[in-house]
């Protein structure tokens, strides 16, 4: 019983200097400046993450609903002059790159073939751009996702290395010189993967939205094709159809 006698003592006297406040604010605000500095670029990394998610939603939602309403009205259209004065389709890009073709093109409507394959070629070109324009914004989403998990890692090892410099230090191992360095790691850890886990389910939901976009433009760009492809097989009244939508 007496040899049992130092060890319970000894603890007694760790639980008795152990720090009191653990809280998730009390780590950080008795962190190293260093672990304290990975929190805080975690924690902008995450509003980061959230601010991308709601003003590239916004984006993405009304991109997608323009393009669905502009493939209604330009697939029911009868010629590429109707479909340009439709409120829904008359500001596609697509209808302002065939009409300027066409326009170009005025002394060469014979040449069928080749005036749908320069059409053709501006469509490309421009769901380029527009596949372009909607990834802007997501690529800090994959970057967060990758490293925001090594950054906590780092705090963590910088916490743990801080516990053993504290163990050193004052030549012991009781729990009030390696909890709070052990809890500063730990909460690196956490904070890391907070930012990291929602940037890379964010970003794959990204991906997916934009490529139903890309589909979605291909379509319009498939529709208006086939409107200038009908206006050229009416002969003469296609010409003038065309001419019109000049």
């Amino acid at each position: 019983m007496v040899v049992l006698a130092v060890p319970i003592a000894a603890f007694a006297q760790d639980i008795g200097t152990l720090p009191q406040n653990l809280t998730a604010w009390g780590m950080f605000m008795s962190a190293d400046w260093v672990v304290k500095g990975v929190i805080l670029a975690l924690a902008a990394a995450s509003v980061v993450t959230w601010t991308v998610l709601v003003a590239k939603s916004l984006e993405l939602s009304k991109a997608a609903a323009g393009e669905r309403k502009a493939f209604t009205a330009i697939d029911g259209a009868r010629s590429l002059s109707a479909a340009a004065k439709l409120p829904d389709s008359a500001d596609s890009p697509l209808i302002a790159a065939a009409v300027a073709e066409l326009k170009l093109s005025a002394d060469a409507l014979d040449d069928h073939d080749g005036l749908k394959e320069r059409v053709a070629s501006r469509f490309e070109r421009i769901e380029a751009a527009l596949s372009r324009r909607m990834t802007k914004g997501t690529t800090p989403l994959g970057t967060i996702g990758a490293t925001a998990p090594f950054v906590g890692l780092f705090g963590t090892v910088w916490g743990i290395m801080h516990s053993f410099i504290g163990i050193s230090q004052h030549q012991t191992t009781n729990l009030a010189v390696v909890a709070p360095g052990i809890a500063e790691a730990l909460l690196a850890t956490a904070i890391g993967l907070i930012a990291a886990i929602p940037a890379v389910v964010i970003y794959n939901h990204f991906a997916r939205q934009i490529a139903a976009y890309r589909a979605s433009v291909a379509d319009n760009s498939a529709a208006v094709l086939r409107l200038v492809s009908r206006d050229l097989s009416r002969g003469i009244a296609g010409k003038a159809d065309i001419r019109a939508a000049e």
